[in-house]
């Protein structure tokens, strides 16, 4: 092993005399200048290793929030096609609800009409009966209640007391009311008898109930007589239960004895007024 070291010493030494000073310092130059080259070429290619992880990294990172981005931008996307649909359907609603509002704006405007035309109907109604019965006699009174017309005549130009025979004064009022109640073929004549809260008990009649309309059902047979429509006609007594004031003296028992006509349209004809109103409503949309 010492020969083997010995021989390599002495072999570096013998090439080292073959080369001359300056080539060696040339030599040895070089290969540092080669070195520095070698170190810096290795920086350099550091750094780009360094500077390729962290663009990769940012890579990355940027696909990441690209993805976040586009996920977003379709969830917006979603969300405004929902508020788009909501909106329109909101418009949609309020048109219908001012479409609605309009419609019943108009219907009551024909029940309006319709009414008004009933009651056009009911002053010239009253303005007949007034004519034809007289409005100087205190017995007979020609009112209107509530749309209804009605002619309440005392129970002395009817009957005698006690009786439900018609007197024959009677039939001279009466005929004037038959004239009315003629001319005006829609409307119905309700006959209502009242009497006072005297109990009353003869033949048949076993009360003030019986009594009225009974006397109720001889008015209508007269007006039947003079000319009436008996479909026109309808027969109802009330007794006693319907006093224009306390029974407590004659005078007032004698007020409270009475005979109203009730005139008004029938019930039927009136609602079919009112139907051909909606059907002209629902022809014009």
């Amino acid at each position: 092993m010492k020969k083997l070291m010995l021989l390599s010493v002495v072999g570096m030494l013998i090439l080292t005399s073959c080369v001359s000073k300056k080539e060696f310092m040339a030599l040895e130059t070089k290969h540092k200048a080669t070195q520095d080259l070698l170190n810096s070429a290795t920086v350099k290619l550091n750094k780009c290793l360094s500077d390729e992880a962290a663009s990769a990294a940012r890579l990355e990172e940027l696909k990441n929030r690209l993805a976040d981005m586009k996920s977003s931008n379709q969830a917006l996307i979603e969300n405004t096609k929902d508020m788009t649909v909501l909106t329109t359907q909101g418009a949609k609603n309020v048109e219908k609800s001012l479409e609605s509002l309009k419609e019943k704006d108009l219907k009551i405007s024909r029940l309006q009409d319709a009414l008004s035309k009933k009651d056009s109907v009911t002053l010239a109604l009253v303005t007949s009966l007034k004519k034809a019965v007289g409005i100087d006699d205190p017995d007979i009174e020609i009112n209107v209640e509530k749309g209804v017309v009605f002619i309440s005549i005392a129970d002395k130009l009817l009957f005698q007391s006690g009786s439900y025979n018609v007197t024959t004064k009677a039939k001279d009022v009466l005929a004037k009311v038959a004239k009315v109640i003629k001319s005006k073929p829609d409307f119905e004549a309700m006959i209502e008898g009242h009497t006072d809260s005297r109990s009353y008990s003869k033949g048949v009649l076993i009360d003030n109930w019986d009594l009225s309309v009974k006397r109720s059902t001889s008015i209508i047979r007269v007006l039947q007589e003079l000319g009436v429509n008996p479909g026109q006609l309808i027969a109802a007594g009330r007794s006693s239960y319907v006093p224009l004031a306390d029974n407590d003296t004659a005078e007032n028992r004698a007020k409270n004895r009475r005979t109203r006509v009730v005139v008004l349209p029938k019930i039927d004809q009136f609602y079919e007024m009112i139907e051909e109103e909606m059907k002209n409503l629902s022809a014009e949309k």
